[in-house]
């Protein structure tokens, strides 16, 4: 699984695992992310059981299980957090946070005890003392109760499943290098998986209150520079909820 620092400076860091060219090839392809302030870590979106022995070996390259302090869950699909409860069976003790609305299904995972619940407004997300680090309500951008996550101090926004991309095994790029040729792998996704169009708008409305660097969806190439503010107007103007 490849491993790669998108952010650093002296106490905050951004490190994102994917890209496994070793994962079946029926099973998606997902960004998961290391968030750390002064050397204690929070996993952004885990994944799913099926890649986590290779995500386990890969993380325990950077930091060391009894530096993780908490899992952050944008929403309750299985390639987003059915590995929960393998995490949970190495160290009990991590904080959980969770879409309130999911925490129910969560459960399904097998977790064996409830998530700290994110209220339908959002919350801060401490992490070993900051709190600088807000969970953004994305509602129906797709799931009926699902969060990104920003990083005020970093300016990353972790956009969750808004910008994803179903890039091919050869597409090897971290961050987007032509906009108008990477549309050709988000136009199929976002037309079908993001239902409501007011609730697309309105996200992006919240978005472009934000000071941005970098938008780190969980599929795909990062966007960086004046590719955030691209994709915010592609994904505005795009008419989205076809199954045609």
């Amino acid at each position: 699984m490849k491993t790669t620092t998108i952010y650093k400076d002296d106490v905050r860091s951004w490190v994102m695992f994917g890209r496994d060219p070793n994962k079946a090839n029926n099973v998606i392809d997902t960004n998961q992310y290391l968030i750390t302030h002064r050397d204690r870590g929070m996993l952004v979106d885990p994944g799913g059981s099926e890649i986590f022995p290779s995500y386990l070996t890969a993380l325990s390259n950077t930091i060391s299980m009894e530096d993780l302090e908490s899992i952050f869950a944008s929403h309750q699909d299985p390639d987003i957090v059915s590995s929960l409860a393998l995490w949970l069976g190495i160290k009990p003790e991590l904080e959980f946070f969770a879409p309130s609305i999911w925490e129910g299904f969560i459960a399904h995972f097998g977790a064996g005890r409830a998530a700290i619940p994110i209220p339908d407004e959002g919350m801060i997300i401490p992490l070993n003392g900051s709190s600088d680090l807000f969970a953004v309500p994305s509602h129906y951008v797709h799931s009926s109760g699902q969060y990104g996550l920003y990083d005020e101090r970093a300016k990353i926004f972790f956009s969750g499943d808004s910008g994803a991309a179903l890039l091919p095994p050869s597409h090897g790029d971290i961050f987007v290098s032509n906009f108008d040729e990477h549309i050709q792998y988000m136009e199929g996704f976002h037309k079908r998986w993001m239902p409501s169009n007011r609730a697309k708008n309105n996200w992006v409305k919240r978005v472009r209150e934000l000071d941005i660097d970098i938008m780190a969806p969980q599929h795909g190439a990062l966007f960086r520079g004046d590719d955030v503010q691209r994709f915010l107007d592609w994904f505005e103007a795009l008419e989205v909820g076809i199954a045609a």
